[in-house]
């Protein structure tokens, strides 16, 4: 929770597999997350409908932790489960793993009622917080607005409610601007906020989502789409049969660099 409290808070990166992993450690940065939709999409998969596994969502954060040695948090969707025993034994397990952080969503994985009714959502986060007993961040984030929902209300008081039920951090991505961005963080203060990326309406840089209040700033799956439309371009530039400009791009020996930090 250092980090959450400090100054400024911190630029938590999501990364997808090891040497990205490896790649974000080496700029410096102090904390990685992981991101559902990344590891859905790098297994061909849909984020968000329970395609990835607890088991398989676990042994990839076991992986950026062991490659880096740096905390990671888990971004495990709903907890994986039904109940909010359920949500307990995935946070267990995340403890178990050496995870310093998991978040969990009021999703349902469900198309016709993507978001959980409320009293559900928070005995799932209050179940979260009592298995974690002090040694694994919580984050209770809500989806109204990823799921189409535009609530400011309701998102403030499932996130408030969250933070009652014992949550360390709060995060509900995709606010609209700013200004739901402020109502938010002073709404639940102290607790702290994380952000995706900026409010969906401008991108704003780091110092200004400090001024905000924010203490944690996320980049889910930005980081890996950006890398993929740098292959799709080079695939493109192949195809039109530009090899010089389908080849370009990180060296293999800065490749094997990086996997010689690894502390694996």
């Amino acid at each position: 929770m250092t980090l959450h409290t400090r100054e400024g808070g911190l630029v938590m990166p999501n990364a997808w597999d090891g040497l990205s992993a490896l790649v974000l450690a080496d700029a410096g940065f102090e904390a990685i997350g992981t991101s559902s939709a990344a590891l859905a999409a790098s297994l061909g998969r849909f984020d968000g409908r329970h395609g990835i596994t607890r088991e398989e969502h676990l042994e990839h954060a076991r992986l950026l932790g062991r490659v880096t040695g740096l905390p990671i948090n888990g971004d495990f969707e709903d907890g994986y489960g039904v109940t909010s025993e359920d949500v307990a034994t995935t946070v267990e397990a995340a403890v178990a793993s050496g995870l310093a952080g998991i978040g969990i969503e009021d999703t349902s994985g469900r198309p016709d009622q993507p978001i959980r009714d409320f009293d559900e959502a928070v005995g799932r986060v209050r179940g979260a917080v009592t298995a974690a007993k002090g040694r694994i961040v919580v984050t209770g984030r809500t989806d109204n607005f990823l799921q189409g929902r535009p609530d400011l209300e309701d998102t403030v008081r499932r996130l408030t409610a969250f933070a009652e039920a014992g949550a360390d951090a709060l995060y509900a991505p995709l606010l609209p601007d700013l200004d739901a961005l402020v109502t938010v963080v002073t709404a639940v203060a102290p607790t702290p906020v994380n952000v995706l990326i900026s409010p969906s309406d401008h991108v704003l840089t780091v110092p200004e989502l400090q001024k905000a209040g924010v203490k944690r700033i996320s980049l889910g799956p930005a980081l890996y789409t950006h890398a993929a439309e740098a292959l799709e371009q080079a695939a493109r530039a192949l195809v039109a049969g530009d090899l010089a400009s389908a080849t370009t791009g990180m060296s293999f020996d800065r490749v094997n660099a990086l996997l010689s930090r690894t502390t694996d």
